[in-house]
């Protein structure tokens, strides 16, 4: 039985030894580093001796010493994935390489020039011992990619030989595939082109490389770069066709995972570019904020790919997500209790966006913060049940960050015009606030006056200043020791007015969240700051983000009050208003330093330098503020520069 065995073996690989040695192309097998098998081309081209030992296994050839590419090839062959081909090419050499890399063997294929073509056919004649046959042989039924031989002599150009990775690849035993056409591993998902591409090859006598979708035995599918090339005898005439077949499935899936990925790119930013587009016209065209939600909800039910959209905020008495505008299907915007297990509560909690599945769609919710404030929250029915990804997440969360910047600028302009208010009084002892810094670092009292914009538009906040270190020399030294700006405007006994800068911008923070900063009274390293917040504003939800930002903050006591009439606050923030930032600041300084008192402590010579302008110009600006001040006070609405 070992015998027979041995002899069928002998006849399945004969053909492939041959057919190779009839290759016009170079072809070795390497392993280790050294050539364990090289056709009669390659022997040829690289100047290789056959041994005449006759000894199976004599064949091999120091790879390093032999081929002057070696480096090249052997970095190449370790970055080459098992199971996978790779063509290299060779500088300064008369052909290219093509790699196939098992985890063993790597066989390479040399790619010449018509020149080495007609030699390497001379030296394909050269005879060969049986025992050299058979150390060839072995090595093509060994090597990693599938190998096939057909005969085109016979009806259908059947497989008259294929060796072991080939049957390993396609799961089919020797004698189920000789005698069939390679055709039978084709299916319905099969290229036809590239199917068309081979047969045109094939009756042309040239070789073709191509890629297609093949079908194991057990049914499933793999990607297959199959080459196929004539082989012809000495006289020229094609005698069979030797192919190679390497699974690239991976490869291949990752490239169409890759283009699917691009093109699903392309799709929604195509989708979601006028959406946000139109988002950001209604954020920044919008009157209050009823009509900014109603209109970006309206916005996003109408684009392709959502159903319906719901902007919810958290009611600060019950925790409950409280629905204040939608459109399109929402079924869950119909007035029942959002549950701690929706989206939108999570959103809220872990201030991030959530999605949960539902039948036929996916819920998407996304919180709606801006400066650390909580606006709400908004949901969004997508219509078909797909994930939210990464993509179209950050896309979304943006579009939320939009609609909270524009419930921001409508909450804040709303302070100056609304009659309900929270009068909100809190403790501070955060010494990043620069107030509570200087009065633990100096035996003073901080009462806070008004925030000022200096020459080069930086912000900073007028204070005066009480007690024993209340002077310019001790203000320094202590301003210097907490790394704060201390300029002082006017210095009087026991009392100086100074323009603090530095530490923490809690008026610029308190500002930009639509809050008023009514007063601040700092001693001994704590402040007292009363707040005034518009009723309509999520009161609970910046007093919260207050204590984050600031340790060790005490709320006090909250107040809510209508306002009657123009208050003293109205009145100063109108004519505010009217006067350009240089009016402003001359009015401001002259009247905090005591200018229009008599005798004058201070001169506008003082003042002018303070402000970083010439004397003429600072009086320009404090009499055109003087003027408006005046038309303010008795009701006269004529304005001037």
């Amino acid at each position: 039985m070992e015998n027979a065995d041995a002899a069928e073996n002998e006849g399945r690989i004969g053909p492939a030894a041959s057919a190779l040695e009839a290759v016009v192309d170079p072809v070795v097998a390497v392993a280790d580093g050294t050539i364990t098998y090289a056709n009669g081309a390659a022997r040829s081209a690289l100047d290789l001796t056959a041994s005449t030992e006759g000894e199976p296994g004599a064949d091999e050839w120091d790879a390093a010493s032999e081929l002057e590419s070696w480096p090249r090839l052997e970095a190449a062959i370790d970055e080459t994935t098992v199971g996978t081909a790779r063509r290299v090419p060779l500088e300064d050499e008369p052909y290219d390489a093509r790699i196939h890399r098992d985890a063993a063997v790597a066989t390479v294929t040399f790619d010449r020039d018509a020149d080495d073509a007609a030699a390497a056919e001379t030296g394909a004649e050269t005879a060969i011992g049986e025992s050299d046959r058979t150390v060839k042989d072995r090595a093509i039924n060994e090597a990693p990619v599938g190998i096939t031989i057909s005969d085109p002599d016979r009806e259908d150009n059947p497989l008259v030989y294929v060796n072991d990775a080939y049957q390993e690849i396609t799961g089919y035993g020797y004698d189920e595939v000789v005698g069939r056409n390679c055709r039978f591993l084709q299916g319905e998902d099969s290229d036809e082109e590239a199917i068309a591409e081979m047969a045109a090859a094939i009756d042309e006598d040239r070789p073709v490389t191509v890629e297609l979708k093949n079908y194991r035995k057990d049914g499933t599918e793999f990607w297959n770069e199959v080459t196929i090339a004539p082989v012809r005898d000495a006289d020229g005439t094609v005698t069979n066709y030797v192919g190679f077949q390497n699974d690239v499935t991976a490869r291949k899936e990752a490239e169409i995972a890759l283009e699917r990925r691009t093109e699903e790119l392309d799709d929604l930013l195509e989708r979601v570019e006028g959406l946000i587009q139109d988002v950001t016209d209604v954020v920044a065209g919008s009157t209050d904020r009823s009509e900014l939600e109603t209109a970006v909800c309206e916005r996003i039910a109408a684009e392709a790919g959502y159903d319906g959209a719901w902007i919810g905020e958290r009611n600060p008495a019950t925790g409950i997500v409280d629905v204040r505008a939608s459109a399109g299907a929402c079924d869950d915007a119909d007035g029942t209790p959002i549950d701690t297990d929706h989206p939108a509560a999570a959103a809220l909690a872990e201030n991030a966006a959530a999605t949960d599945a539902l039948e036929g769609g996916t819920r998407a919710a996304f919180p709606l913060s801006y400066n650390g404030i909580e606006y709400g929250v908004l949901t969004v029915r997508i219509d078909r049940d797909r994930e939210v990804d990464e993509r179209e997440r950050v896309i979304l969360s943006a579009l939320a960050r939009a609609v909270a910047s524009g419930v921001n600028a409508r909450e804040t302009s709303r302070v100056l015009e609304t009659d309900a208010v929270v009068a909100v009084e809190v403790a501070l002892t955060d010494r990043s606030v620069a107030p509570v810094a200087l009065s633990a670092a100096a035996d003073c009292r901080l009462e806070y006056r008004r925030s000022v914009h200096r020459t080069d538009d930086e912000t900073t906040s007028m204070f005066t200043v009480t007690g024993s270190d209340a002077t310019a020399a001790a203000l320094a030294d202590a301003a210097d020791a907490v790394d704060l700006d201390c300029r002082v405007v006017v210095e009087r006994e026991g009392e100086c007015l100074v323009e603090l800068a530095g530490g923490d911008d809690l008026v610029g923070w308190l500002s930009e969240r639509g809050v008023r900063l009514e007063a601040i009274e700092s001693d001994d390293g704590q402040a007292r700051v009363t707040l005034e917040i518009p009723r309509s504003a999520n009161v609970r939800s910046i007093v919260e983000a207050l204590e984050d930002r600031y340790a060790g903050t005490d709320v006090i006591s909250f107040r809510q009050r209508e306002r009657e009439g123009e208050t003293r606050q109205e009145f100063a923030a109108r004519l505010e208003r009217e006067l350009t930032d240089r009016q402003f600041a001359a009015l401001q300084r002259a009247y905090l330093s005591g200018y229009f008192e008599w005798p004058r402590p201070t001169t506008g010579e003082e003042l002018a330098q303070s402000m970083g302008v010439s004397r003429p110009t600072f009086h320009e600006h404090l009499r055109t503020a003087e003027a408006k001040l005046c038309r303010a006070f008795f009701g006269d609405t004529e304005s001037s520069g």
